[in-house]
């Protein structure tokens, strides 16, 4: 079964499936900033919650974005 099967992944399993390090995933954690629960003491991820995320972050970044307007005449 691969990461992409499992709906509830671990930090490691999570961690391969955004394609960043363990370390940056748990920097999102302290900084509550990535969806996640607890089991007992260890961080679980759920899938399809991880995919809205992901695609929530990807809609405000690309809002955030300066419109390139083309270049400016300078007087």
């Amino acid at each position: 079964m691969t990461t992409e099967d499992r709906e509830v992944m671990d930090v490691r399993q999570a961690s391969q499936y955004l394609g960043v390090s363990r370390e940056t995933l748990y920097k999102y954690l302290t900084h509550e900033s990535i969806p996640a629960f607890k089991l007992g003491n260890r961080w679980k991820f759920k899938k399809t919650v991880l995919d809205r995320w992901m695609e929530s972050e990807s809609s405000l970044q690309r809002e955030a974005r300066p419109r390139h307007k083309g270049s400016v005449a300078r007087a």
